[in-house]
């Protein structure tokens, strides 16, 4: 069966051309920034936009331990990404470990997929934390706010929002 084209955007042309594509050096950047993470003093400094998410493999039940960046919300973390393959390992009721410059914590995950709560969630993630939105293909309006043409774009090529509730 062919592929269906996109559906158009419904809020116009987005202003980019979408999530940036993982570079070759980023499992490099991501070990400086996990030995950053863990290193006393500097881990609070670092902290204070990544955290260390321990996530465990659903089918090799080993530990993963991703760094990944963060925007506290009405109480809870969260993280703006592209469903990459340790996104799958957060499931059902599974409680996570994420450690924020300090003692691992634990939380209640819930992963957003849909359209709604991705472009409503996203807006609130690429507001607090400009450097995400830019590596995650969002663009700003005259206004300052997030552009949800690109962040329907984003959803669209699999863009995902992470909740972290504290356990």
């Amino acid at each position: 069966m062919p592929e269906q084209p996109p559906t158009p955007n419904p809020y116009g042309t987005p202003s980019t051309d979408g999530p940036e594509p993982l570079r070759p050096s980023q499992g490099f950047v991501n070990k400086i920034a996990r030995t950053l993470l863990r290193t006393p003093g500097l881990s609070r400094l670092v902290g204070k936009r990544l955290l260390t998410l321990h996530v465990v493999g659903r089918k090799s039940g080993k530990t993963y331990d991703v760094p990944v960046a963060y925007t506290e919300h009405d109480g809870i973390l969260l993280i703006g990404t592209a469903l990459r393959p340790w996104v799958k390992n957060l499931r059902g009721a599974a409680p996570v470990t994420a450690s924020l410059g300090g003692s691992p914590r634990t939380f209640d995950p819930v992963v957003y997929t849909d359209e709604d709560d991705v472009l409503r969630l996203y807006a609130i993630v690429a507001a607090d934390n400009h450097y995400n939105a830019k590596l995650n293909g969002i663009g700003f309006g005259p206004d300052g706010t997030p552009n949800k043409a690109d962040i329907y774009q984003t959803w669209q090529q699999g863009g995902v929002v992470i909740a972290l509730t504290p356990h």
